[in-house]
């Protein structure tokens, strides 16, 4: 039977899920706040541009929020970390009793969501695609990645199932009870990306130039992990067992390796943060997405040196205090390793205990469903969704 779609931010991974599933049959309407967007989508349809230079176009309805009259039933969120509080608020009084939002965003947006809507209308889920909206209602598609849903409980009932089953229509989507352990590989790999947004090179290129600081950043991300009591999971070519404190440094070296060759493989070369920072000019959803980890961190009495100096760059970046440079990751592996930039695999630090335990931010938040986090960022301004729109992938 098809399924009726409310995708909420249209850009990459929203568009490119909405356009595989009015393909595929089911009712998808598009909300977005870029007019341009919504404007091009429903003169032209939505396009998906292939790397082969191939075009194939769907017609989708498409509304700005304020177009939206009727009630909401099954929403998949797609608007960036930093929209989710507004987007989320947007929401709530719309959605009916027995619908439901799925999280289709990078970061710990799920407390944010549910805080809103309510945990039983929540669904978590991790999405990894290569995507970016090149013009208005045109979206560069680098094919299929990673895509898992559950519930917040670790459970994988009718309801994921069915969501599943309709997610199959853009590609490789499964239903898994540790979601969050996906969500805490996708931000140890994103804060690598973030390091690598902050020069102009391909995300390859600073691994391999700064495997220690590649090393270092995955640890910090994964000790707080750890600390949630989250497992790690590994996704397409990241393997989450090759940054464990005590991985052999052979594993280490090979893992590497073979996700730089899996990079290289794919048509998108940099990251969604590095095309806010240089093309668009615009803030990025970073802080968003490590302002959690870091307070996380703090309530657990650790500290995470090199995230925090990842944020102050990508901030500096975002202000224009600072110029984009193969300097600034070098400087971020001297801020992590110090003299022991040498120090590639094993010896690479991961989070450190803090001198005093507790947090600066106010107290640990508490968790939803094994150490997934509760709201612990500031919301977006503003109650009309402006923001109700998604540009391109983040990582």
């Amino acid at each position: 039977m098809s399924g009726n779609y409310t995708v909420v931010g249209g850009g990459a991974i929203g568009g490119t899920i909405a356009f595989h599933l009015a393909g595929a049959g089911h009712r998808v309407l598009i909300v977005d706040s870029d007019a341009a967007q919504v404007a091009a989508v429903r003169e032209r349809g939505l396009t998906i541009r292939r790397a082969d230079g191939t075009e194939r176009s769907v017609r989708i309805e498409a509304r700005t929020p304020g177009e939206v009259t009727e009630p909401l039933r099954d929403v998949l969120l797609a608007v960036k970390a930093n929209a989710t509080a507004t987007a989320a608020r947007w929401i709530a009084p719309r959605l009916a009793e027995d619908g439901f939002v799925v999280s289709l965003q990078n970061g710990l947006c799920e407390p944010e969501i549910a805080a809103a809507v309510g945990a039983r209308r929540t669904v978590s889920a991790f999405v990894n695609l290569f995507a970016d909206l090149v013009e208005p209602g045109v979206i560069a598609d680098g094919g299929p990645g990673a895509l898992v849903v559950g519930e917040l409980d670790g459970t994988a009932g009718p309801r994921v199932r069915r969501i599943v089953a309709d997610l199959q229509a853009w590609g490789p989507a499964t239903a898994n009870g540790n979601v969050a352990g996906f969500l805490w590989s996708k931000l140890a790999y994103g804060a690598v990306a973030a390091a690598s947004a902050t020069s102009d090179d391909p995300v390859a290129d600073t691994i391999e130039r700064h495997p220690g600081l590649t090393v270092a950043l995955a640890r910090e991300v994964y000790a707080v992990a750890a600390a949630q009591g989250v497992t790690p999971e590994s996704f397409d070519a990241w393997r989450a067992d090759a940054f464990a404190e005590d991985a052999p440094p052979d594993l280490t070296s090979t893992a590497l390796t073979g996700f730089c060759a899996w990079l290289r493989t794919q048509p998108k070369t940099r990251t969604g943060i590095w095309r806010d920072l240089a093309v668009r000019r615009r803030p990025t959803e970073v802080p968003a997405q490590y302002g959690p980890v870091l307070r996380l961190a703090e309530g657990h009495g650790l500290r995470c040196p090199g995230v925090e100096a990842v944020l102050r760059l990508i901030g500096e970046l975002e202000a224009g205090r600072r110029p984009m440079s193969r300097d600034n990751p070098a400087e971020l592996e001297r801020a992590v390793l110090g003299g022991n930039t040498g120090t590639a695999y094993g010896g690479s630090p991961g989070a450190v205990r803090s001198g005093t335990p507790g947090t600066v931010h106010g107290e640990a938040p508490d968790t939803v469903r094994d150490g997934t986090p509760g709201t612990v960022h500031d919301e977006a301004p503003g109650g009309d969704p402006e923001a109700l729109h998604d540009e391109e992938r983040n990582t």
